[in-house]
């Protein structure tokens, strides 16, 4: 198994000295990687569902109620310049938002300035008022963007003379450079919990990225299981191994001293929290990613080294 964990994005955890210091000790204890968000701005009224709230409201949810949500990838290239081995995990870059041929030239910089550390977390995106906003492709046709976009990052980043024709981006005659470090291409990771997405997942990401144990989307093992072998039956329809699919969940920790109501998943004693890392592995789990995050950035960095000693250490 390996492991990562959610990077702060509002609040004093998220002050340049905090964030870098919270990446480092990451680094330092050995996680597989670091994850950040991403929304471009937030309006002050949103009435789409949030799918990770049992309520459906990205506000009640306390998830950045204050707006503030630092650009993801810069955020991810200042800290790959004070970290070593660290994966940086875009989770996940909302691929409609930005300029396709843009986007791929700052990823692939990325990889460049990392050393290769770059993996693309993928997703298609929910906040339709955001969508408006940022004045992309029409919010309904965001699955179908996100798949031409992706396919036209690969063919800039493996293509010696680039070329594309499609719906909503086309080039040829170009130069691209640099390319990636990582070979064919960075890895890209799938996100979302719909059959559309493990579908993505199974024709073009190296990684199924889904987020669970909370209570609107708990993907207790027997789903997951039953999502995998979708994941695995229609990967072979696509031509591909299904073994050269990971699956990457982002399960968030709660606070193990918290022993009210009954007992969630990655909760409890140091070895509660390994049995449920050993019952995910053993239904193909490759990846944890948890969410450490406090509004106190030393008790962030005191949870991150306790898990490191209780969990990682052992299992």
């Amino acid at each position: 198994m390996e492991y990562g964990f959610y990077l702060p994005n509002s609040g004093a955890a998220a002050e340049p000295g905090a964030l870098a210091g919270i990446a480092k000790l990451g680094d330092r204890l050995g996680f597989f990687c670091m994850v950040m968000p991403d929304h471009i701005l937030q309006p002050n009224q949103v009435d789409s569902t949030y799918p990770y709230s049992l309520t459906g409201d990205i506000l009640q949810a306390g998830q950045s109620g204050d707006g503030e949500w630092p650009e993801q990838v810069t955020t991810l290239a200042f800290l790959a310049g004070v970290t070593e081995r660290i994966r940086l995990v875009t989770s996940v870059m909302i691929i409609p938002y930005r300029n396709p041929i843009l986007t791929a030239k700052m990823l692939a910089t990325l990889d460049v300035l990392s050393k290769g550390r770059l993996i693309l977390g993928a997703g298609v995106g929910w906040m339709e008022e955001e969508f408006e906003l940022l004045d992309t492709p029409p919010f309904a046709e965001r699955g179908a963007v996100t798949d031409e976009y992706l396919r036209a990052f690969i063919e800039l980043w493996t293509k010696d003379d680039p070329k594309f024709d499609g719906k909503y981006v086309n080039f040829s005659g170009i130069t691209f450079l640099p390319k990636p470090v990582q070979k064919p291409y960075p890895p890209i990771w799938i996100g979302g919990q719909s059959k559309p997405a493990i579908r993505r997942a199974a024709r073009i990401g190296n990684a199924w990225h889904p987020v669970g144990a909370i209570p609107a989307t708990p993907l207790e093992p027997e789903e997951l299981a039953e999502n995998l072998v979708y994941l695995h039956e229609y990967a072979k329809k696509a031509g591909r191994d299904p073994s050269e699919i990971q699956v990457s969940v982002k399960a968030p920790l709660y606070d193990s001293r918290d022993s009210s109501g009954p007992r969630r998943r990655f909760t409890g004693s140091a070895d509660e929290v390994c049995q449920d890392v050993q019952t995910y592995a053993d239904v193909g789990v490759t990846h944890l990613i948890f969410d450490f995050r406090t509004a106190d950035p030393h008790q962030t960095e005191e949870r991150m080294a306790r898990f490191s000693e209780e969990v990682m250490a052992v299992i």
